[in-house]
């Protein structure tokens, strides 16, 4: 999957760093309504936008996503990007980073154990 890089020129708006923050406020408060949808989108926005927390706040969403499809394929999608944004996030080290990229590697091994618990030939 190709990801484009969102930016204020796209809607003719300057760059002073202010739209990314509006793009982490507004995953934040659908983060907080249950919309986990529209908060990875807006995430994402602030994530390509260089916000340096949107990335481990993004991987989170999209992990909480793939447990709630866990029986759907789109499961793994999820997860899989989820890795890529928590694995490139600028800063690592803090407790809550650490935390979320421990979840993600939980996620990833319940994903699996999943599968190989399916019968043989649906898959």
């Amino acid at each position: 999957m190709s990801v484009r890089p969102w930016s204020p020129e796209d809607l003719g708006r300057p760059t002073d760093g202010s739209w990314a923050d509006v793009a982490f406020g507004l995953g934040e408060v659908y983060e907080r309504a249950g919309d986990l949808e529209s908060a990875a989108g807006w995430y994402r926005r602030a994530a390509e936008s260089d916000r340096a927390d949107a990335a481990l706040r993004l991987g989170a969403v999209l992990g909480r996503m793939a447990d709630a499809r866990r029986a759907d394929e789109s499961a793994e999608d999820l997860l899989a990007e989820a890795t890529r944004w928590l694995s490139g996030a600028q800063d690592t080290t803090t407790p809550d980073a650490i935390e979320l990229i421990t979840d993600m590697l939980n996620r990833h091994q319940r994903q699996a154990a999943r599968r190989g618990l399916e019968p043989a030939g649906s898959a």
